[in-house]
Formats: structure tokens, sequence, C-alpha cells
């Protein structure tokens, strides 16, 4: 920076000409001038001018200039702020006031003062409308990061929770924070993380969804391989764990690495039910997921293939409603899973509530009417319909879901039972060798770990749930300390 506050103003506006960029010139007590550089709407204006200006407006700058430090020293000691930052070159200078806080010169001083009068317009803390709990906390994560960053030192007030910050975007400048707990997550899994996010180069971040991507390990995947949460009581749970968390600026959606499966068949409400509970829901899920994938294939491949599967009651009741159709089964059934698909999409980017009316009106009208013209019979259209219900079953698995559910019904029409088996076996043998972060995604049944298998599909009492998983690889194992009985003291 300049000594001069007219060449600093003027190498300023060069550098950021946008209209929104605005300068207040004013002058101290004595006739020193002044001048606070801001983002029109990021700043908060009475603050500056309590805070700020005022005091300085009040004060004699050149009779003070002989004390200790100078001026700068002296306007730092009649400043009412807390947060002030030197900036030590221009680009810094212009990130600072870009990033929302405003710039104080002064005239023959030849450094700048970075204020922290950040006033951004966010939204009320609310639960999410993706992640909604009968039971538990109902605090969701919004788009700014401070705030995000603060649920989260609420429920850790530990000097161990660390928060390593980087700008991520060439142009959008975006802030992304790392979150661990030191001592408990593996450092390994931490330094690769900061590493592939470090190494990001693009213009623009969006939401986190481009930071899960560009750190990803694979770049083509059929599942995901970063978790996701809009809640800060599961986020923080998983660091408990010793996992990695990140935070993104401008994302109410956080992330979780490493990712495994079964996090996607498991609910922060299964902590807050019985054991018993909460493994039989589990185990539903993962029985609904199965159904939701294999059912329109396997009925596609008992009526071409092998009708014998099938029990003769219901065997007759198919071949009686699939009587005089034009279309095959196989062509029957994918018309109606794309009409289901159509359906989705249409009610998820319609408005709220005539997406809800789209949604039962479309079946209701689209399925009678095509059961009556006789297009399609009652039972694909049962089969279709309770595949997608046990599909939602897990909503994290939805878009992959879906996804592997359009080719097991191809091969099931194309090679009957053969072509389900195969493609499963395939697929099983797919996720044995997925990894991300150096952790199996099949983690804990493969490879085997007994240990972790207490809060996998079946859920263990928290008594029984001392240990951290053996897959993260952290240092500090114990996480609930026993207590000795009275007669071992």
């Amino acid at each position: 920076m300049r000594e001069s506050l007219t060449e600093n103003l003027t190498i300023l506006k060069k550098l950021l000409p946008a209209e929104d960029v605005l300068f207040h010139v004013f002058s101290a007590g004595d006739g020193t001038r002044g001048a606070v550089f801001y983002a029109d709407g990021t700043v908060n204006k009475e603050l500056l001018g309590e805070l700020i200006i005022k005091p300085i407006s009040n004060a004699k700058i050149a009779e003070n200039s002989q004390n200790e430090g100078g001026r700068a020293g002296f306007i730092e000691k009649i400043l009412r702020f807390p947060e002030i930052k030197h900036p030590k070159t221009f680009s810094e200078t212009i990130k600072e006031v870009l990033d929302g806080n405003a710039l104080l010169l002064i005239d023959g001083v030849p450094c700048a003062f970075i204020i922290g009068a950040k006033l951004l317009p966010v939204r009320a803390i609310m639960e999410p409308p993706t992640d909604i709990a009968v039971k538990g906390p109902r605090e969701g994560f919004i788009e700014d990061i401070k705030t995000n960053m603060s649920l989260v030192r609420k429920r850790f007030k530990t000097p161990n929770l660390m928060f390593k910050s980087v700008k991520v975007g060439k142009q959008s400048n975006t802030m992304v924070s790392v979150c661990y707990l030191q001592g408990v997550s593996n450092q390994k899994i931490v330094q690769q993380v900061e590493e592939r996010i470090q190494s990001i180069s693009v213009d623009y971040i969006a939401d986190s969804s481009y930071i899960a991507t560009l750190i990803s390990p694979r770049k083509q995947s059929l599942m995901r391989e970063v978790a996701t949460t809009e809640k800060p009581d599961i986020f923080c749970a998983k660091i408990a764990e010793g996992r990695v968390g990140i935070l993104v600026d401008g994302s109410p959606i956080a992330l979780t690495v490493p990712y495994l499966l079964t996090e996607d068949f498991q609910s922060s409400e299964d902590y807050f039910i019985s054991p018993f509970a909460a493994t039989t829901v589990r185990i539903l899920r993962f029985l609904a997921f199965l159904v939701a994938l294999v059912l329109p294939a396997a009925y596609v491949a008992s009526q071409l293939f092998k009708m014998q599967l099938l029990p003769l009651g219901l065997t007759l009741t198919i071949a009686s409603g699939a009587q005089g159709l034009p279309l095959s089964p196989s062509m029957e059934t994918f018309l109606i899973l794309l009409v289901l698909e159509i359906l989705k999409e249409a009610s998820i980017r319609m408005p709220k509530y005539v997406g809800m009316s789209l949604s039962v009106v479309g079946a209701l009208v689209l399925g009678e009417a095509a059961v009556s013209a006789g297009f399609v019979s009652t039972t694909a259209i049962i089969i279709v319909a309770f595949s997608g219900i046990c599909l939602y079953a897990v909503p994290n698995l939805v878009e992959s879901g879906s996804v592997l559910r359009w080719i097991f019904l191809i091969v099931g029409g194309s090679l009957g039972i053969f072509g389900i088996i195969t493609f499963a076996a395939f697929l099983l043998a797919y996720f044995v060798s997925s990894d991300a972060f150096d952790t199996p995604l099949l983690s804990p049944f493969s490879p085997l770990l007994p240990k972790d298998l207490r809060d996998s599909v079946v859920k263990y009492g928290m008594r029984s749930l001392d240990t951290r998983p053996v897959v993260l690889g952290s240092k500090n194992k114990t996480r609930l300390l026993k207590k000795k009985k009275e007669s071992e003291k």
C-alpha cells in the first residue's frame, strides 16, 4: 500500500471498477483524510459509522503520530472494532473487500486496515426439508459457512476441533473449510482431503456437490464416494467417529469422508429408539432397496422365461390380467417405469402444491386410464409402484438405485433369471473392489470387521459401541469409557 490516500484510491478504483464497490472519504479531527472502501450490500454501515468513522473523526492523528507505533498504532488503539487485519498486497486487499469486509485507508499511513463488518443476507436456522426427523435435534445447516461452523463448535466444546479453511474457485473465491477432531480423525485422510481441495482449479463453486465431485478418487462411479448431510448433529456424530467433514460457503449441505454404503441405511432416529426397533427398521430398509432393484426385473423374467417360479394361483391371475395386451411384459414394465420417472421429475420441478397434485392425480388418472384402455395390466402397475415406494425408503440411494433398476430390467427381460443373477454378481464384485480415501465401500462386511458390525445393519446398544469404527483408522479408539464395577475397585 502507498502512503498517499489519493494514490491508493486511484489504484483501487482501477482494480475494482464495478459500480457496487463504493468508497466514502472523511476527515479526522485535525484534517487528516481517511476513506472507507467496501462492496455495497455486504457491509454493516451502521457499525462502520459508529465504531470506525466516528472515533477517527474525533481524533487528532497528526499530534499522536510520534507515539509508539506511529499513526498506524494510534489508529488501532482508537478503533472500537475487534476484528482488524492488515493486508500486505493489493490483491489480498481486493479479495477481502469482495469477501464482504470493509477497507480503511488513512492518508500518510502506508498500511491498510481490513474491518470485519460483514452483513451478508442469510436465512434462519430451521429443520432441513430433505431430512425431517421425528425424534432428535431439528437444526439444519444454512448457506452461511460461519453460521455452520458455529453450529459445529456449539456441539464440540474442545480445543481438538480444527477448522482449516481455503479459498476455492478462480472467480468465486468460495471458502471451503475442512473440519476434524485432532487426535481422533485419521491424519492421512485429513491430508488427502486438504491436498485434493487445494488442487481444485475451477472458475466457480456453486455448491458442495462441486467439491464432492472434484475430490472423489474415481471420475466415474456407480455409487457416490462422499457422504452428505444437512443436519449438524449427524455431521458432528460422524466427525466424532473419526471422519473428516467439509463445509462449503453458500451450501447448506455438508460433506463427510470416508463414505460407507451402510451409512445410507442408517438414520439419526436409530440412536434415539431402542436397538431392537432400530435393527428392525434398518433390515426393512435393506430389504426394501433389494426389492426396488430386483422386483420389476424378476416379474418380467418370470413371465417371459420361467412362469413355474410363481405359485399357480398367482400365475393364473397374472395370465388373465395380461391376456389381450398389445405389449410384451418387458415393454409394458419399461413403459410404466418410464412414466413413473417422468411423473417424479415433473412433481419435483413444478411448484410445491402443484407438484403434489400432479403426482397424485397423474398417477391415478394415467394408471386407471391405461388399464381401462387395455395398454397395461394392473399387476404391472402394482409391481412398478411398489418398487418405487421401496426405493424411497432409502432416499440417499434414489438416484443410483433408479439407474440400477433400469439395468436389472434390461438384463432380466433379455436373459431372464440368469441375467439378473449374473448382473447381481457383477455388482457385488464391483462394490467389493470399490474404495475411497483408502476405505472399502462395503466395510464392515468386506473386509469383515466384527467390531464394526455392531453399528451396521444390526444396531447394538450405546454401551456396546465403546470403540470407534476400526475401518476409519483412528488412533483414539475409545469413545465410551466403561466404569469399573465396585467389586473390581
